[in-house]
């Protein structure tokens, strides 16, 4: 196979054409024209052989070979940063620098902080910054796998698995249980309330053999907005613990018993992430804060 070579800013082309949408935009974001930057996409597409954006009137979109090409340029431009930063920190030892996480919401609000809080003791010149992202569809491990993020927290395991070509462990396993209005006599009787992000693969065929959950007649947009539904009297839930933390003494929590459905979460990252200063700061964080945050939920 014929080698190719590509420039940095060719990546930056790139990934400005496919953030924004369109030459015209990714022009103005680089400081060029729209002719400059449609001319340098066609010298990068004749490079490798393949289309990369389907042209339309309303802008370019990656084609499938554009997209996976568009992952690898916002991988290999993150990772000149990271050269950067490591070694003008080797003659230190301080290492600094963004580092991109992303989170589904519980975990940014309850496992986050404190790990942050210890990196911060640590390594105060690293600059972390957490994005909050639904566990649907990709996810956060999507978020990483397309360059986007250096580690994401994500919902693993048997029926998630950490996707091919990351890297990852379990950093708790977490059980669902039965949320409802505190002091109701009857709370398996009530509506069901839910979200989106709730019963995904690992909890379905549990929650498809409980006769007594009916369907979801109350949607809401994530965790936080069930739990004031659940506590202001609409329904009740079936949630995971982590998601329970700090629940209003108008919820009740009641464990499901024997066969309860658990979730596990962890954190993944790319090979070449996995081996730099910030990210294994970051993973040893987070595996010592295993313990209690297992305690906490």
């Amino acid at each position: 196979m014929q080698s190719v070579d590509l420039a940095p800013q060719e990546l930056r082309t790139l990934v400005a054409v496919a953030d924004e949408g369109g030459f015209s935009a990714a022009g103005a974001r680089l400081g060029s024209t729209q002719s400059a930057v449609s001319h340098a996409v066609r010298g990068i597409e004749r490079k490798l052989g393949v289309v990369l954006f389907e042209r339309g009137r309303y802008g370019a979109r990656p084609t499938p070979a554009g997209a996976r090409a568009v992952a690898h340029a916002r991988r290999v431009l993150r990772m000149l940063e990271v050269m950067v930063a490591e070694t003008r920190g080797a003659g230190t030892g301080v290492v600094g620098g963004p580092l991109r996480i992303a989170a589904f919401r519980s975990a940014a609000l309850y496992l986050l902080p404190p790990v942050l809080e210890r990196l911060a003791v640590s390594h105060p010149g690293i600059e972390p910054t957490v994005r909050v992202v639904r566990e649907i569809g990709p996810g956060t491990a999507g978020e990483v796998a397309e360059g986007r993020a250096d580690l994401g927290i994500a919902t693993i395991g048997t029926g998630s698995p950490v996707p091919p070509g990351l890297v990852g462990d379990v950093l708790l396993e977490e059980p669902y249980a039965l949320v409802h209005p505190a002091g109701h006599p009857a709370p398996r009787s009530l509506p069901l309330v839910d979200w989106a992000e709730n019963c995904s693969s690992y909890t379905r065929a549990w929650w498809a053999a409980q006769d007594w959950i009916p369907a979801a007649t109350v949607r809401a947009e994530d965790d936080g907005a069930v739990l004031s539904m659940v506590g202001s009297g609409f329904g009740m839930a079936i949630m995971p613990r982590l998601s329970l933390t700090g629940a209003p003494p108008s919820v009740a929590v009641t464990d499901l018993g024997t066969g309860r459905p658990t979730r596990t979460v962890g954190y993944v990252t790319t090979p070449e992430l996995a081996a730099t200063t910030a990210v294994r700061a970051l993973v040893r964080e987070l595996r010592a804060g295993r313990k209690s945050q297992v305690s906490a939920v």
